[in-house]
């Protein structure tokens, strides 16, 4: 699977992903910093990833126009600095592959994940 990593995210947890056996890119390696949300949906799309970022703005993208992709792994954690938060996104990658392959929003959250399947209808 394909992941690119939200710039609101650290690049250790690219590199975290991608030495788990994911094919995981940073935004800062792609585009620049400033870049709209727009703009880094519209790379993991032609791309086939997977967006994993700490903004709800992409969950909402794709609410507002009931898209099919590109998946979203939303975390909500609020230490996305310390090395264990890199567990979680890890847990629900691995748990809900199957899911983001087809199309479908992952949220993660210190206790749980879970998981809404594109197109949103509601």
């Amino acid at each position: 699977m394909r992941l690119l990593v939200d710039m609101n995210l650290p690049p250790s947890l690219a590199r975290f992903l991608s030495k788990n056996g994911f094919e995981c890119f940073h935004w800062s390696e792609i585009g620049a910093g400033d870049e709209s949300d727009a703009a880094v949906f519209s790379w993991a799309a032609s791309h086939e990833a997977a967006v994993v970022t700490h903004d709800m703005g992409f969950s909402a993208m794709l609410a507002a126009t009931r898209g099919r992709g590109p998946s979203v792994v939303q975390v909500r954690v609020q230490d996305v600095l310390s090395g264990r938060f890199r567990e979680a996104p890890l847990h629900a990658l691995r748990s809900f592959g199957e899911q983001l392959e087809a199309g479908a929003i992952v949220v993660v959250e210190p206790a749980r994940s879970r998981v809404r399947l594109l197109p949103l209808t509601r």
